[in-house]
This record gives structure tokens, sequence and C-alpha cells, in this order.
């Protein structure tokens, strides 16, 4: 079942992993039809294409020219007339007449019986539509070729004007998170800058009285924040604004103003702790003082206490927008956790981006694997291809939610279903990789 972000759900209730996803999807198209409906153009930017890497695209980019711009050969060989082929002969002999190059068109016509050595890439002669590959040739000297009729064709190895990419048509959909595929593609048709999504500002913050910031001396009971280093990391492979709001203490006033503070300058807020059932735990409550609470215990591991909704426009924020809200619990892993699977599709998809989810791989488990049914489990591995070429994955250790050594060792996700029981050493996983090549 869905939960509308309105309908606040009690932390006697655990919400399914698919149903938060959904619920948090259900609220940012709300929020990013109002967005809309503000018509701010600065909403969308222009950049140099070099700066356009993890930005996305605003507007359809829309080829200037044909690719390629000219039929040309897609093999190294031999371009000539295909009705050469029309002939009972086993083998077909042809004079060469010429070279043609990449990037040197050759400017004769090609005649019955001619050909013309061609390299991959040069456009197609006059009078030729077919390549026979240099391979391909059985007899082979300065004046002339031979090669057995039925080895291709008539129009093989040839590649058509517009073949890939025609003029006008879209060669990059709006929507696109900028990888550096799309900045070669978008260079290769000679465009110089691109429209995109403006980046959301994103402020984030710790709350409690245990945290110190570095450069302070710990006293007993109280840690380092780690978790705003952790977010901006994440936030930064996003390529997103980050406003860092600092430690809050655990009282109702200040985080109040702290929030207050925060959604006048940011688009989204992510805070950390404070999610709980603690008694100086107030997220809740200033959540339902500011915005619409979300949900606030999700079956999962790690991560289970988390909160979700929106603020209310602050007074003075110009344009008037509602601020994204998450809090999300304050162990270390749990953070990064609840980030990779909820926060970082929310973020894209509030930015515009029409592919928000990373896919999934599989791989088979190196040992067994404890796991209840009733809850989502999102345990640390790292995957390695041994020698027999398969992909295997094995846990970082102890899967402590507060143990951040566990993320930091780790390449990958291991996935384990709602449904799922323990995992039998040789079987097949779901996993995430943390990092994308492309």
């Amino acid at each position: 079942m869905s939960h509308s972000p309105n309908q606040p759900i009690l932390l006697t209730s655990s919400l399914h992993v698919d149903d938060a996803r959904k619920a948090i999807a259900g609220l940012v198209k709300d929020l990013i039809q109002e967005t809309a409906a503000i018509k701010d153009p600065a909403d969308i930017e222009t950049v140099a294409l070099d700066q356009a890497i993890n930005r996305i695209l605003a507007i359809d980019l829309l080829s200037p020219i044909d690719v390629p711009a000219a039929d040309n050969s897609a093999m190294d060989g031999f371009a000539f007339n295909g009705k050469c082929l029309d002939t009972n002969a086993a083998v077909i002999s042809l004079k060469v007449i010429g070279t043609a190059y990449a990037g040197k068109p050759y400017e004769g016509f090609i005649g019955k019986g001619e050909c013309l050595k061609i390299m991959t890439g040069a456009v197609m002669p006059n009078g030729c539509d077919t390549v026979i590959p240099q391979e391909f040739i059985t007899s082979n000297d300065a004046l002339a070729i031979e090669f057995k009729q039925d080895q291709l064709k008539v129009g093989e190895n040839r590649r058509f004007r517009g073949e890939d990419l025609q003029q006008g048509k879209p060669a990059i959909a709006a929507g696109r998170l900028l990888r550096p595929s799309d900045l070669g593609l978008a260079a290769s048709l000679g465009i110089v800058s691109l429209q995109v999504k403006r980046k959301l500002k994103v402020a984030i913050l710790s709350s409690g009285d245990e945290l110190r910031a570095l450069g302070q001396t710990l006293v007993p009971g109280s840690i380092y924040d780690s978790n705003r280093y952790s977010l901006t990391g994440l936030l930064n492979r996003l390529n997103l604004d980050i406003i860092d709001c600092g430690i809050v203490r655990d009282d109702p006033a200040s985080l109040k103003q702290a929030f207050i503070e925060a959604a006048s300058k940011a688009d989204v807020l992510i805070s950390s702790g404070g999610v709980s059932v603690g008694e100086a735990d107030f997220t809740k409550q200033i959540m339902q003082e500011l915005g619409d609470v979300g949900f606030w215990k999700i079956a999962m591991r790690p991560g289970r206490p988390m909160a979700f909704g929106a603020l209310k426009p602050v007074p003075g924020k110009s344009p008037a927008r509602k601020t994204l809200f998450f809090g999300l619990p304050g162990n270390p892993v749990a953070v990064m956790v609840t980030f990779y699977q909820f926060v970082r599709a929310a973020l894209l998809q509030f930015n515009g981006a029409n592919q928000t989810e990373p896919p999934l791989a599989q791989a088979i488990a190196e040992a067994p694997i404890r796991k209840k049914p009733g809850r989502t489990e999102f345990q640390r591995a790292i995957l390695e291809r041994k020698a027999d070429g398969k992909p295997t994955v094995r846990l970082t250790g102890s899967q402590g939610a507060g143990i951040l050594r566990s993320m930091s060792e780790a390449n990958c996700f291991v996935i384990l279903g709602h449904e799922q029981g323990n995992i039998a050493a040789g079987d097949w996983v779901d996993i995430a990789l943390f990092d994308g090549l492309l």
C-alpha cells in the first residue's frame, strides 16, 4: 500500500521500501508541478559544454547536422557499384583506379568493372554503393582485386547519410543526467553550450548534543560529526549546490530556527539525527509545525527511522517554493544507505531527471548471509570477478549501522528483498554498484 505524504504514518507501522519510494515520488511530482507554476526563468541556465557534466539537460538537444554527414564506408576495403555482383561468375575482378581517404573525398566517378580503395569513414565515391572488406580480397595488387562473389551482398558495409541521427531530430532527450559520453556526442555535433536545469540548492545539518565539529576536543560521550561530510560527498557526485548549516543542538527552538533558515535558502533540506522515538528527538514535532509529515518507520535495515515531507514556504522567500525535506537517521551507515535508496532518486527527479534509479546487477554470494523475512536489507559488500570469470560478492564484515568502515571498504550493496530469507553460499543475489564507469 502507498501513503500520501499528507497523511502521517504512525511509528507503530512499518512502511515497505517500495511504498516509501512511491510516497516520495508522489510528493516530488506534486512539488515539481507547483514549482513549474512559478515559471521562474532562472530555473534554466546555459553552461559551456565542458562544464555540463552531471547537469540535467533542460530541453531536447536537436542535431544541427546529419550523422553521418554523407554516405561513407563502414570498413577499410574497396568501394564499387553493386551491379558488378549481378553475374554468374564465382570470382569478381575489379580494376583499382584510386584511393578515398577519410576527410578527403574522391572527386571522380567509378565506372563498371572499376573500384576504389577506401578507408573507414571516407565518403562513398560517385557510382559506388558497396564495400568489400580488405580481408575478403583473394588477389590484390596495385591495379586490380579479386574476391568471391558469395562473400557479400549489394549495399553492404555502407553507412547512409543521417543513418545514426537526422538533422533536427533529438540527439539527447531533455531530462538526461549528462554523462561523459553525452558531452562527446554534443561535441561531435559542434555544440559548444547546453541548456540545463538550475542546480538544486540542498541544505544539510546534523542534530545532536553529542556531536562535535572537527577540530573540537572530544569529551566523554561525544563524537565527531561525520554525516555532513558523507552527505557533502554524495551531493557533490550529483553536482548540486550545498548549504552547510552545521550542527544543531537537541532543543526545539534551535532546531526550528535552523529549519526555517535552511528552508529560506534551499530547495531541499536534509537533516541527520533526531528521527527516532527518543525524548530528545524533536524533528517530528517541528515538521508538524512547519510542514507536512511523510513517514517515520521503514521496514528496512539499516535506516529504519526516517522522516520525509515538505516545509511550507518561508515568508520572504523568493520565489515562494516549498522545501523538500528528508530527516535521515543519525547512524553514519544508515545516513548513506537511506540517501542511496531514497534521497538520490528524489533529488534527480526534483531536478528534472528522467532516469533516477541506478541499474541492478547480480553476483554469486561467496558465503552464507543471514536474513530475516519481513524487511529489505542493504548489506555492504565487495564485488569481484574470480578466475572463472563469474562475479562474486562478499560482505565487508559486521553490518552494524554505526560501522562506517563497512561503507568505506564496500563497492556495492547486496540488496535482499522484503520476503527473502537466509542466503546460501553460491546463491545469486541482487547488487547495486556504488559507482558507474561512464
